[in-house]
């Protein structure tokens, strides 16, 4: 395995378009993903795209933003260029069930990565994290460092993903074990770094007291952080966050979040490639079933040395 950063993923991609683009018999391969301004998306959209390209395969990356109409633009694109495969983020859970349609209709074998869409037997594969896995291993942790009174708030991400709701039950089943750790405030903040830092200065206005701020992802966590910084009240709250991205991974480090969950997108964005790959030659993606989920880790101090980088491609 060879972990990479965000930036080290760049410089190697950029090595690579003589080789990868020289095999246009075996067709293209389109990859859609949210947004790839966070770094999870980023390497969500360039593990797919140099594994199919190390495949022989050209490849693009496209990004909705959320947006399920520049989604269902980006599939008729997809189309047009007569993809032999799609690789796609859904952007929302029930908003996406057309599209991916659209894409079958046209003979197009459509895999998902990191979402769901709440059909099933449209896709032919739907690989996740195991959210509520994750949730548990972070909420148990988060309760170990701030302790089992008090008060808390949650941010949650988008309500459009099913992730979210997922995330967020995950916690809230391990937290009510503690009668006395008390939610006082929850707040959407859709994902979003932004949003997170001002929806944590609302919550902390409301709710001065708090010890703890539990978090649907990193890019929010990171948010609230800030937040903290700036009322001089991170050492009275601890932080928790999701996905194992490379400014979490150092947030950890510098003592500034208390955890985070890694979610393995590298391995399952690539396992997605090949099972596309397996389809087009042999009708059949290989995997037991449609759903596969893949297991989290949680990186905290003591373990965060053996994280050079969230994210890990492998070779």
């Amino acid at each position: 395995m060879m972990k990479m950063t965000r930036r080290a993923l760049m410089a190697a991609v950029a090595t690579m378009p003589l080789m990868a683009y020289a095999a246009n018999a075996e067709g293209l391969m389109s990859i859609i993903v949210t947004d790839p301004a966070n770094p999870y998306w980023f390497t969500e959209g360039e593990v797919a795209k140099k594994t199919a390209e190390d495949m022989g395969y050209t490849a693009n990356v496209a990004a909705h933003k959320g947006d399920t109409n520049v989604e269902s633009q980006l599939i008729d694109t997809a189309i047009t260029n007569k993809s032999v495969a799609i690789i796609l983020d859904p952007a929302n859970a029930d908003g996406s069930v057309g599209a991916v349609k659209k894409a079958v209709d046209a003979g197009i074998p459509v895999f998902l990565v990191n979402a769901e869409i709440n059909q099933e037997g449209l896709a032919k594969a739907q690989l996740v994290s195991n959210n509520a896995q994750g949730a548990a291993l972070g909420a148990e942790q988060w309760v170990a460092d701030v302790g089992e009174a008090g008060n808390y708030v949650e941010l949650f991400g988008n309500p459009a993903d099913n992730n979210a709701a997922t995330r967020s039950n995950g916690y809230e089943t391990v937290i009510t074990q503690y009668p006395d750790l008390v939610k006082v405030g929850k707040e959407v903040a859709n994902w979003d770094r932004t949003q997170g830092y001002q929806k944590m200065q609302s919550l902390l206005q409301a709710n001065p007291d708090i010890i703890g701020v539990i978090s649907g992802n990193d890019e929010m966590a990171l948010g609230a952080i800030a937040a903290l910084k700036e009322a001089g009240k991170l050492d009275q709250v601890k932080v928790g966050g999701f996905d194992g991205s490379p400014d979490a991974v150092e947030a950890v480090k510098a003592g500034e979040m208390q955890y985070t969950v890694l979610q393995p997108v590298a391995v399952f964005s690539a396992e997605a490639v090949k099972q596309a790959d397996n389809f087009i030659k042999t009708g059949e993606t290989g995997a037991a079933t449609e759903k596969q989920l893949f297991d989290c880790l949680l990186i905290t101090k003591d373990n965060v040395d053996n994280y050079t980088a969230a994210f890990t491609l492998s070779e």
